[in-house]
C-alpha cells in the first residue's frame, strides 16, 4: 500500500467544492486512490485546521450552517491517518526557514511527506511554487 499526505487545503475543497474549481480534479485523485487502496495522511495539525476552515465559512456565511454541519460530518468519516513524529516542529521549523515562509503551517505537512517518503498533494499554489523545483514530491492539484 503506498501512503500520499495531503493538506487541509486539499480537504476542504473535497468538502466544500464550491470554494474553488478543483472540482474534478479532486474526485479523480481521490478516486483513484481509493481504488489503489492508497493510506491518505495528514500530521495533526490537518485536523483542527479543516474543522477551523469549515466552522470560519459558516461564521463568514459562504457556506449554509446545514452545509457546514454535512462538510463536517463527511470530515469526520474520510479515512484520513493522523501521524506524528519527534521532532516534526523541529524539521516544519527548517523547512519554513529553508523555503522563507512566515509560519510553520504548512512546513508540516512538508516534513510529514518527506519523512515518510511520499508524495505531498496540495492546492495551495503558493506554498507549491515556494518549494518548487527543489521538492519534486510535492504535487499541485490541477484546476
Amino acid at each position: 500500500m503506498s501512503t500520499i499526505c495531503i493538506d487541509a487545503s486539499f480537504v476542504v475543497e473535497m468538502l466544500v467544492p464550491v470554494a474553488t474549481s478543483f472540482g474534478s480534479s479532486l474526485e479523480e485523485l481521490w478516486l483513484q486512490w481509493g481504488v489503489n487502496r492508497t493510506d491518505l495522511v495528514g500530521p495533526p495539525l490537518l485536523f483542527s485546521e479543516v474543522t477551523s476552515v469549515i466552522r470560519e465559512m459558516v461564521y463568514r456565511r459562504r457556506i449554509t450552517p446545514p452545509s457546514g454541519e454535512e462538510a463536517f460530518q463527511k470530515f469526520q468519516s474520510m479515512q484520513l491517518s493522523e501521524v506524528s513524529f519527534p521532532g516534526l516542529n523541529q524539521r516544519a521549523w527548517q523547512l519554513a526557514v529553508q523555503f522563507n515562509q512566515p509560519r510553520t503551517y504548512d512546513s508540516q505537512y512538508l516534513a510529514l511527506a518527506e519523512r515518510e517518503g511520499c508524495e505531498f498533494w496540495t492546492t495551495d499554489r503558493r506554498l507549491y511554487n515556494a518549494v518548487q523545483p527543489a521538492l519534486p514530491w510535492v504535487r499541485l492539484v490541477a484546476t
